[in-house]
């Protein structure tokens, strides 16, 4: 068995057909050109025979350089009745002119009937006439032979039949595919070392996760004697999704000491995950294994005070490794130790000796209490750490809102905010207008502080989450406000929690301005 496993990427066409993504054109070659940096082996880039979107893709790849990847093209086997190279769908394979063509076939003989509602020998003749096409045409092809595991389960004699004509027609990789990702590891291993025993070609595995599966099959195959594995950028894919290639990728790299992209690219793969989800327009998944905001975050005071003393006590791999980092949670289960590294981690010198420690602790366990959510909320922590820690003033003094009102005009209502501020001694008086009492009262509150902060011209507020804490309370529940703002480099969270939700959101809505002009600060801080 080699030691060297090929990663065939299949985000830009199986990935695309999860629920909620959509790729334009530039969309997909941006994601193919981070890809090949990244240095993945193989990149599908869709099926040119089923869309206009993709037929524009490969004639804009064409005009690229890869310098890593091979750029392949997806199809299907000719139709029924016809020659290859009397089939529209394979000639526009032959068309996009990439290195590698990937056309996918019947292995279960319930499909061959059913679907394609034709012979056995027909199904033979439809996948060694198409790859012996491409073959001729001087294409590397990668077989992937659909339902692989369900037709050995039905027939395990014609689903090697079926694996042999691909062989014979001069495939280069036979692909394994778990296509309704229903299989488990045990199947997987068993079948993937009777056709390693039987198929001299190259094997691959395709699989999906609709039992949550689909990187622990791949991994069984890969152990089993397969050595190309094929997945998606965080495992996004139709139903529950592909098998995740940034769960794949570190396993090899760090649990079976397998090679597989090159290593300086193990660094990066956090930024890669973040990166899809960016294009995809998704929000980060935080609870994926190795990249996620959670993979290395520790919130109980026990477990803190042990990754303090011993970090491999929680965590299975240093996360830097894979370009992540550790996360201290507070919350009202904080520990000493909690308060110690998260200060830490923002730059302040903070140790169980600091007499502000306890205060700290409190601080956090009575607001929690109240409502407040510090996990969630890494900015006013920041701030919160930083007034215990270092006695100076706070940068934005003051603020209250002495009116706001609602105005109608036409069919849509516009409100109105008017902001006082005091800083340093000076004071502020803004009116603003907006689409709600919150971004009225954001826009008033900022225009009432550029004047004496024109840093806060690049900070905006990018997300806002509103939660009712005590519910039984009915009008005189608790509101959670939650505020994600960023400036264009970094991002960061602040939390308000009043009765009133116009007051939680002016609290959030200072905390994140504050935080704003002291990131240099808290940066300077952490960096010493």
């Amino acid at each position: 068995m080699s030691n060297h496993v090929e990663i065939y990427d299949t985000t830009l066409r199986d990935g695309s057909q999860g629920l909620g993504i959509s790729f334009s054109v530039l969309d997909k070659l941006r994601i193919a050109e981070r890809l090949d940096a990244f240095g993945v082996h193989y990149i599908e880039g869709g099926w040119p025979g089923s869309n206009p979107k993709d037929i524009e893709f490969f004639d804009e790849a064409k005009r690229r350089t890869f310098r890593n990847a091979r750029l392949a093209a997806f199809g299907a086997t000719r139709r029924k009745g016809v020659t290859a190279a009397e089939d529209d769908q394979v000639r526009l394979l032959i068309d996009a002119e990439t290195p590698v063509v990937t056309i996918v076939g019947k292995t279960s003989l319930l499909h061959v009937r059913e679907v394609l509602q034709t012979t056995p020998d027909e199904n033979l003749a439809m996948i060694g006439d198409t790859i012996a096409f491409l073959k001729a045409n001087g294409r590397f092809v990668v077989y992937d032979a659909e339902h692989s595991f369900d037709g050995f389960k039905e027939d395990a004699a014609y689903a090697l039949a079926t694996l042999a004509a691909a062989q014979r027609a001069g495939a280069d990789v036979v692909v394994l595919c778990d296509t309704n990702g229903g299989s488990v590891p045990a199947e997987i291993v068993e079948i993937t070392q009777q056709v390693s025993a039987r198929i001299a070609t190259r094997i691959g595995i395709h699989t999906h996760d609709d039992i949550g599966l689909g990187v622990a099959n791949a991994l069984a195959a890969l152990d089993a004697g397969a050595t190309h594995v094929q997945g998606t950028i965080n495992g996004i894919g139709e139903r529950t999704g592909n098998c995740n290639l940034t769960s794949v990728i570190p396993n090899l790299a760090f649990k079976f000491k397998r090679a597989s992209v090159p290593g300086e690219s193990l660094a990066m793969l956090k930024e890669m995950s973040q990166f899809v989800d960016e294009i995809a327009n998704m929000r980060p998944n935080p609870r994926l294994p190795w990249v996620g905001a959670a993979a290395f975050s520790h919130k109980g005071g026990q477990h803190v005070n042990a990754v303090q003393k011993l970090v491999s006590s929680y965590e299975h791999i240093d996360p830097t490794l894979v370009g992540n980092r550790r996360h201290v949670l507070m919350s009202e289960l904080a520990g000493r130790s909690n308060i110690i590294m998260k200060a830490r981690e923002l730059g302040f010198d903070v140790s169980k000796e600091t007499p502000e420690l306890n205060a700290m602790l409190q601080r956090v366990k009575a607001l929690e209490h109240d409502g407040y959510e510090f996990e969630a909320a890494d900015g006013s922590l920041a701030l919160l750490i930083r007034a215990h820690a270092q006695a100076r003033e706070e940068a934005v003094h003051g603020g209250r809102v002495s009116r706001l009102d609602a105005i109608s005009s036409g069919n849509s209502s516009v409100c109105e905010a008017t902001v006082k501020v005091v800083v340093g001694g000076e004071h502020g008086h803004t009116v603003a207008e907006g689409d709600g009492p919150v971004n009225a009262l954001d826009g008033a509150l900022r225009s009432a502080l550029l004047k004496f902060y024109p840093d806060l011209a690049s900070v905006r507020l990018s997300d806002y989450k509103v939660r009712i804490v005590n519910s039984s309370s009915g009008t005189a529940a608790v509101t959670r406000v939650l505020i994600e703002s960023t400036d264009g480099t970094s991002t960061w969270t602040t939390i308000g929690v009043d009765e009133n939700i116009i007051e939680a959101s002016l609290q959030a809505l200072v905390d994140s301005l504050e935080y704003g002009l002291l990131r240099k600060e808290f940066a300077a801080h952490a960096a010493t």
